[in-house]
């Protein structure tokens, strides 16, 4: 393909794309396809000689579509929502084009510099302590991860390698360490345990779902009696399962009178904080060691692109740093190379999204954008207040709503296939203190008020003939 191919095929993309997103409520939310469908479909093997892209451009409608679960649809309310916009689809094509690898600053001096003012502009529509800011001139800094999951696990890293740096040989031994989260923490902070090879305990929170600084000072001290090392939090802001908020005032004083690393998982409830009226949650976000929230998910920049800043970056970059003589360069020290940052060496020029998003949409728009999903989650709640057959089981705070019919767990577990197996919308439940609860979550940039009458009447219609049948 050349460049003159590329500018044909690229506008019948592009104008395909806008396509799918202007119609995409005309598409069922979920598939109907089977596992292996897409082996049945495929040749066994790739072409021996190139095929045209009008060959492959019909493919799309054709094979992929089929098995797609449109995650953009404003009938998808299941799990988190995942951001897109034009801008950040844009940012994507350009760094597509440019390819850099930007593991250090002479790799690309862009593609660092731009990350670290990008940042520090989120961090301060955040309202961060300037402690976590490169502008601060100390010891912070941003970096942009994949995942929340992969800044858990670099963190938590990190304050292993702090932990067993004050060890003496004798005593190091990773079995003595151990780390803290709530049982209503994501599934990652169990996983990064496992893959830094340390304890995890999982602290009991309260009847809101909130740990709590008591039963995490209570924990400690048994552990401590027991010849354990406490060395790590994970204090979440915004849970998956209900966006409940741990306390994280409590909980930072007792990491800082402990001596214990303070990771703060907001990856989802993150992006609320740049709205004025939100940021009471952060309070306490100044005892953190570092702080992580996907603009990937709430802030209209698709994904990959999770934020995490941290206060002293060196205890991050120093546990991580192998420095082979091909990949040095004459400006380091003076600027931050990203590969001391992260597990991987490679990172794409990820900040471009933000850039471009930050810039579209400003602050304001951004916050519009916010609230306007909020509005839209206690709309919804409204209308679960007028069917006495539903309950709300949790405070509605941001766009989640976590509902379910009143009856037995088989009901409501029966109910929730049955409406996903219909494939008008996606909604997805958890468990919470044993009980089967519902969540709806507000996800698509599209969703508007008549969307969610469009669920709530498919809702209420699965309900209406479930209830009929069981009586």
């Amino acid at each position: 393909m050349d460049s003159n191919q590329f500018r044909e095929a690229s506008k019948q993309l592009v104008d395909y794309v806008c396509d799918y997103l202007d119609n995409i409520r005309d598409r069922p939310v979920l598939p109907s396809v089977e596992p292996f469908y897409l082996e049945k479909l495929l040749p066994d093997s790739a072409p021996e000689q190139g095929e045209t892209w009008p060959e492959i451009f019909k493919d799309i409608e054709k094979l992929i579509m089929p098995g797609m679960t449109h995650w953009h649809s404003p009938r998808f309310h299941a799990y988190f929502p995942t951001a897109n916009s034009y801008p950040s689809i844009l940012a994507d094509i350009l760094t597509g084009a440019l390819g850099c690898i930007g593991f250090s600053w002479i790799a690309s001096p862009a593609c660092t510099e731009l990350e670290m003012s990008m940042m520090d502009w989120l961090g301060k529509m955040l309202n961060l302590p300037e402690e976590f800011l490169f502008s601060s001139g100390g010891n912070g800094g941003g970096v942009i991860q994949g995942t929340a999951s992969e800044a858990t696990l670099v963190t938590m890293l990190a304050a292993r390698s702090e932990a067993l740096g004050k060890m003496s040989n004798e005593t190091k031994s990773l079995d003595k360490l151990v780390a803290y989260c709530s049982t209503q923490s994501h599934s990652s902070v169990e996983r990064a345990g496992l893959l830094a090879a340390v304890k995890i305990s999982g602290l009991e929170p309260d009847e809101n779902l909130s740990l709590r600084g008591s039963t995490l000072l209570e924990a400690i001290q048994s552990d401590r009696a027991k010849g354990l090392i406490p060395f790590f939090v994970v204090a979440t802001l915004g849970t998956t399962n209900s966006c409940a908020f741990d306390n994280i005032t409590e909980i930072g004083k007792i990491c800082q009178q402990e001596g214990i690393w303070m990771h703060i998982d907001a990856a989802y409830a993150g992006s609320a904080f740049i709205c004025p009226e939100y940021q009471h949650y952060l309070n306490g976000v100044e005892f953190a060691d570092s702080f992580n929230m996907n603009p990937h998910k709430w802030l209209l920049i698709n994904f990959d692109c999770s934020a995490l800043w941290l206060k002293n970056r060196n205890l991050l970059a120093g546990a991580f740093n192998v420095d082979p003589l091909y990949l040095k360069h004459d400006k380091q020290g003076q600027v931050p190379d990203y590969r001391h940052w992260q597990i991987p060496l490679g990172r794409r020029f990820r900040s471009l999204k933000m850039w471009f998003v930050l810039r579209i949409y400003g602050v304001k728009g951004l916050q519009e954008y916010i609230r306007k999903h909020v509005k839209l989650a206690h709309d919804f709640e409204d209308l679960l207040k007028t069917d006495q057959r539903f309950e709300i089981t949790n405070p509605v705070v941001l766009g989640l709503v976590c509902f379910r019919l009143k009856g037995s767990d088989e009901l409501n577990e029966k109910y929730v296939k049955t409406i996903n197996d219909h494939k008008k919308i996606f909604i997805t439940p958890c468990r919470i203190n044993g009980q089967y609860i519902i969540r709806f979550a507000i996800c698509a940039r599209s969703t508007e008020i008549q969307d969610i009458h469009f669920s709530w009447n498919e809702l209420k219609s699965v309900a209406d003939q479930m209830l009929t049948e069981s009586n």
